[in-house]
């Protein structure tokens, strides 16, 4: 593997849920690297193993067989409290749910990881993210003072003020409108393009997966298609074939 240019890399990727005849195979034999600095969506329809497979990549849920890097660390020989610390230094997590905690200033919130892994903010990293997202104005509020759209940026500017190797996003336009969506898809491009960050985001939408670099598509738990420089239109026409395919 190149660990210069791959930021995340799984091989033969399988996982099983329950036993015998409750038995579901989410995941299966999926091999799939997503290069530094840039942007990848995965879809596919519901139950098709994307979001699984995000999961899995970010040392959320264990896999039942085979191997995940996130840079040189394998993830798959990991403990607990190995896997919590390299996700707290090395992973950005963006949620549909925003995950903030209400107590907190919007400042506070977003420079949580750092708190947490007893590292000091470098204040040059938060003023770029800060700014970047129009947060400036919304630093001392608590989240119940922020709309929707801001609580989603400030919680994407806590998954990047750490600088991880890679943030993951599920579904993180699904409780926004279209045009805060916008907005935040245009944040994370923006990281991407001007930052060199790794985004992977999983999403059922196409037009936000238009913002994406590359598309990977699940089915049944496997890698079914993957394709690059996307539009909205190619990945509706890629997801209609999946559809009919399925008939």
């Amino acid at each position: 593997m190149n660990q210069t240019t791959t930021a995340v890399r799984a091989t033969g990727l399988t996982r099983i849920y329950g036993s015998e005849d409750a038995k579901v195979t989410a995941l299966s034999d999926v091999s799939v690297e997503f290069e530094r600095g840039q942007f990848t969506a995965i879809m596919g329809p519901s139950g098709s193993g994307k979001s699984t497979l995000m999961h899995c990549i970010a040392g959320l849920d264990q896999v039942t067989s085979g191997k995940v890097w996130i840079g040189g660390t394998e993830l798959t020989v990991l403990n607990d409290d190995q896997l919590t610390a390299l996700r707290r230094e090395k992973v950005g997590f963006i949620f549909q749910a925003f995950n903030l905690l209400p107590t907190l200033t919007a400042l506070e919130n977003i420079t949580l990881p750092l708190d947490l892994a007893g590292r000091r903010p470098d204040r040059s990293v938060v003023d770029r993210v800060v700014d970047t997202l129009l947060l400036r104005d919304r630093l001392d509020h608590r989240p119940s003072q922020l709309s929707g759209g801001q609580q989603q940026r400030v919680a994407c500017a806590r998954a990047l003020v750490t600088e991880p190797e890679v943030v993951f996003a599920d579904e993180p336009t699904g409780a926004l409108d279209s045009q805060t969506s916008a907005e935040l898809l245009g944040f994370l491009r923006q990281s991407v393009d001007d930052f060199g960050q790794t985004v992977v985001m999983v999403t059922h939408d196409p037009t936000a997966a238009a913002y994406a670099d590359r598309v990977l598509f699940l089915a049944d738990g496997r890698l079914v298609g993957d394709l690059t420089a996307p539009t909205a239109d190619t990945v509706l026409d890629w997801m209609k074939s999946m559809e009919r395919a399925a008939h």
